[in-house]
């Protein structure tokens, strides 16, 4: 059996051997060692090596989650590996549970097709530095959005230009000369083609995205059969329709299609629910891919137009990943990623008011600790606890008035508390709220906290500046 140490902090100490000790099954044995901080957020690197003497009889050293520094000398240091643990105590059991039964999210499931609805308006330049950013976020193909009664002289310099960036590239248009405009200048896929425009596909190689048109249903199918029976790569799209306008009745298409033809690659447009809903995205990527999933939908087109959707493609991106993976592994889309959890968590408050209330009366030194329980917010010192449901109900009792940079960095972390309170998001005092995939991930702190007793001395408030 494998044999971990611990390094944790005087005020940790307990805690974390309360939570080892009820892991079941014991996946491994453990030990804790202590290394005189009183507060095991502030173990860095740097530290570690000074105070933790080798050799270490271990397979490996889990250091808690917020210890900052880089752990690869660490590790050749010692011989053995050298890990972060999760940044709350509480997650340890999920932490070794997922370590010990990981899920690939590399295989990315349906292609995503990110268009550029404006394209006509924009410079060949400005085409290409927008299609990097969709890329970026997880674009596979960039779509050239045509507009009606718009002219685009520069469709072939922005293929062309899109091409030699090394993106593949589709058009999207109901004017039959764009599209084949599009498709002679190097187009991968053209959008779209129905039963009374299917010809364009006999004049380009471009891969065709078939739709019903006019003649529904019947005429997609029959547009099916023609360019299965020559052979033809294609993409067939039922359309995706909005709600209340039919968006039950089109989920039943994409069945019947799947069920008419259980071969045929499928494309899904989710724009229509994402950019004409005004709900938060990330769930309605999660149930649109989880249907995509099941129904074995081999590309999404989605657009980034309306400011509520305006991280599509990023949130399709995991969402694709999430699903294909809980569909190939025949497992709950659960455990998986936090990625599409940008409002709340799924464990927000892992500390009761009593247990916080007991690491508060451990404290001994001035500086403020503030935490987030189901109840509220819970701020402490050596002066004792103070508990309330927002920044302004605190405020008054911290005492900070004479001191403006403190005042200052607490009222910043008031503020995050009370958000992630009244949301049941997951607070942790010094560092950015998550909100998944919602946002850019956020810039790593300056460096790291100095060694206690090197710290900035306390103020006649009793504040530290973090």
């Amino acid at each position: 059996m494998e044999h971990l140490v611990f390094l944790t902090g005087r005020l940790a100490e307990a805690p974390l051997r309360r939570v080892l000790a009820a892991i079941e099954p014991p996946a491994f044995s453990w030990e804790v060692r202590e290394i005189g901080l009183q507060v095991a957020a502030l173990m860095t690197a740097e530290m570690i090596r000074r105070r933790v003497a080798p050799p270490v009889a271990a397979d490996r050293i889990i250091v808690p989650g917020r210890c900052r520094g880089d752990l690869a000398p660490l590790a050749a240091h010692y011989g053995i590996p050298v890990e972060r643990g999760p940044d709350e105590l509480k997650d340890l059991p999920r932490h070794f549970d997922r370590a010990a039964h990981p899920v690939d999210l590399s295989e990315r499931g349906p292609a995503i097709f990110a268009e550029i609805v404006d394209a006509p308006r924009l410079t060949v330049d400005a085409i290409v530095a927008r299609a990097a950013t969709l890329k970026r976020d997880g674009a596979d193909v960039i779509d050239l959005g045509c507009l009606p009664e718009t002219p685009y002289p520069h469709l072939e310099d922005s293929v062309r230009a899109l091409k030699a960036a090394g993106h593949a590239v589709s058009v999207d248009s109901v004017d039959a000369q764009e599209l084949l405009r599009g498709g002679r200048a190097g187009a991968d896929y053209l959008l779209s083609l129905s039963a009374a425009t299917l010809w364009i596909a006999d004049e380009v190689d471009a891969v065709p995205v078939l739709i019903p048109g006019a003649g529904g249903e019947a005429a997609l199918w029959g547009a099916i059969e023609t360019l299965a029976g020559r052979g033809r790569p294609f993409l067939a799209d039922p359309i995706l329709d909005p709600i209340p306008f039919g968006f039950t009745a089109s989920i039943a298409r994409y069945q019947r299609l799947r069920e008419r033809f259980p071969a045929a690659p499928i494309m899904m447009g989710i724009g229509n629910l994402t950019e004409l809903t005004e709900a938060d995205t990330s769930g309605m990527h999660a149930l649109l891919l989880g249907i995509a999933a099941e129904l074995g939908v081999a590309a999404l087109l989605t657009t980034q137009v309306s400011a509520h959707a305006r991280r599509a493609v990023r949130e399709a991106d995991w969402a694709r990943r999430i699903m294909h993976a809980a569909v190939r592994e025949r497992m709950l889309p659960k455990g998986l990623s936090d990625a599409l959890l940008t409002v709340h968590a799924k464990h927000p408050f892992p500390e009761t008011p009593d247990e916080i209330a007991a690491t508060a009366a451990a404290v001994r030194d001035p500086n403020f600790r503030v935490q987030v329980s189901a109840e509220g917010i819970h701020v402490y010192n050596r002066d004792g606890l103070r508990r309330g449901q927002g920044a302004f109900e605190l405020w008054p009792q911290l005492g900070l008035e004479g001191d403006a940079a403190h005042a200052f960095y607490m009222g910043v972390e008031l503020a995050h508390a009370e958000i992630a309170w009244r949301l049941g998001k997951r607070y942790v005092q010094d560092r950015p709220l998550d909100w998944g995939c919602a946002v850019d991930d956020a810039p790593e702190g300056g460096a790291g906290p100095a060694e206690e007793g090197e710290r900035c001395a306390p103020t006649a408030t009793g504040s530290t500046r973090p």
